[in-house]
């Protein structure tokens, strides 16, 4: 009875659990309470992708009411995936929490993070698991609507700017999805994902073909496609350091992961890359958003910004899979979601050890911290390396189906570009390492103890992942490779 109902107990859990953080306010119960409710959804996604890598795709009717007219939750590889990838982030990022939030959050309103936190964790995975669009647009706003909040409690002031810019672009891409979803039931008469992609005419009229261009827009505005990436530099700099390790994990792949739905499940392959030209789109964009992106942040002084722009550069590679429109090339995309979680994650988690002990994340402050926190700066290094792709890392594995998927089409000037993207990459990671490990402390500065073991143990378990799956890549290539077939067809 309760593995019928493990669609429903994913979002239902933490959505229940959020207002009860207000009831229990004290700051060391109500993580306690959190973190719980963080490890019972992620026991949840991990049970959720057995069954669906054995069984197959999942549907839920809520309340009974058979889809199409009801709301239904659907699960298949790639929602299983991504499923996986929150969840599992949403729980480490709970050990890290720990000690990082009341450092940098005041003790009266660590009550609310974590109610907000609950949200933004139940937005994120009801996107994930519904097949109903209308029903994504709602936890659409549910993260998003959280995520600001989240963003405007971190210590410094100009979060509260970052985050009121983050409410006005992602309010824009949320309408443009609103009303993209609203021109698809004009044409269809249903919210269903599966059944929408049924019931749209061909050849595609003109309604539809406006709908999917105001998904593309608003959806890229909510995954920081360049040009439309403005928003996430200062978010990131400036938010909580839990929050910035858990947004730059998930928040923008879920975007990704809506664009994927779209694109491949809503309007087909032949519609989205053949009818129109989105691969002829995307293509230059994300190869743009790769070096442009990669060589302002090889320009700055403030790490966390550093890596803000980095993950430009990487939701590029993303993209550039996408349009492929293989299955290797959506195998990388989707398998680069998956990987850069767990390298973002850990860089970030790293950086906010960091500046529990430093007040700041400069790299000028940085200078001889690689003796002062070896195991906080080796995290470091491993999660760059893997950043820049080297073998052994999970990075690596990425760049490579890239790679290969380029080849695959002929495309040998991409798969020259992804690998020069890569050596862009090599520069600002050894900006950051040359001022830990080659530069002397600043005369007169403290010495430093090492981060405490909460925020060590999680900022390890996600570089530890990265490394194990870059030597045994099975389980995230071969679930990615199947959600690549799912999404074009190739596999019922």
């Amino acid at each position: 009875m309760i593995t019928e109902n493990l669609p429903i107990l994913l979002v239902v859990i933490p959505l229940l659990a959020a207002p009860l953080c207000v009831l229990l306010r004290q700051p060391t119960l109500v993580w306690g309470f959190a973190t719980l409710v963080s490890w019972m959804v992620f026991a949840i996604s991990i049970q959720l992708l057995i069954l669906v890598l054995q069984d197959g795709t999942i549907s839920y009717a809520i309340g009974d009411w058979a889809p199409p007219w009801g709301i239904e939750y659907r699960i298949d590889p790639a929602s299983a995936f991504m499923q996986l990838v929150v969840a599992g982030i949403g729980a480490v990022s709970m050990v890290f929490a720990a000690k990082s939030v009341p450092h940098e959050i005041p003790e009266r309103r660590i009550y609310l993070f974590y109610t907000m936190y609950l949200l933004c964790l139940t937005g994120l995975l009801g996107i994930v698991v519904t097949g109903d669009a209308f029903n994504l647009f709602v936890f659409l706003e549910i993260s998003s609507l959280s995520s600001y909040v989240l963003i405007s409690l971190g210590h410094d002031r100009r979060a509260l700017t970052a985050a009121f810019q983050y409410l006005i672009m992602g309010t824009l891409g949320a309408t443009f999805i609103l009303i993209g979803v609203g021109l698809l039931y004009m044409v269809t008469g249903t919210l269903n994902i599966a059944d929408l992609s049924g019931r749209l005419p061909e050849p595609a009229p003109r309604t539809s073909l406006v709908a999917f261009a105001f998904l593309t827009v608003g959806t890229s505005l909510k995954l920081a496609l360049f040009p439309l990436h403005l928003w996430l530099p200062n978010a990131y700099t400036f938010a909580p350091s839990m929050v910035t390790a858990f947004l730059a994990a998930t928040a923008t792949k879920v975007s990704v992961y809506i664009l994927l739905r779209f694109f491949f499940t809503v309007f087909g392959v032949d519609v989205a890359f053949f009818d129109l030209p989105v691969g002829d789109i995307l293509l230059p964009l994300a190869i743009v958003a790769v070096f442009a992106a990669s060589t302002v942040a090889i320009f700055q002084e403030n790490v966390k910004r550093l890596l803000a722009y980095s993950s430009v550069a990487q939701i590029g590679y993303m993209i550039l899979g996408i349009s492929f429109a293989t299955v290797n090339g959506l195998t990388a995309g989707i398998v680069h979601i998956f990987n850069h979680a767990l390298i973002k994650g850990g860089l970030f988690m790293a950086l906010g050890s960091v500046f529990l002990r430093l007040g700041t994340t400069q790299i000028d402050a940085m200078a001889g911290l690689g003796r002062q926190m070896p195991l906080t700066m080796a995290a470091f290094v491993a999660g760059g390396l893997s950043l820049v792709g080297i073998p052994l890392t999970s990075g690596f594995i990425s760049k490579w189906y890239l790679v290969t998927g380029a080849l695959e089409k002929g495309w040998w000037l991409v798969a020259i570009l992804v690998v020069l993207g890569s050596l862009l990459a090599v520069i600002y990671v050894w900006r950051v390492i040359e001022a830990a490990y080659f530069r002397p402390a600043p005369a007169g500065a403290a010495q430093v103890k090492e981060a405490p073991l909460a925020m060590l143990a999680a900022t390890w378990v996600l570089i530890g992942a990265n490394l194990y799956f870059g030597i045994d890549s099975t389980l995230t290539v071969g679930t990615a490779s199947r959600a690549a077939e799912v999404l074009l067809g190739l596999e019922i």
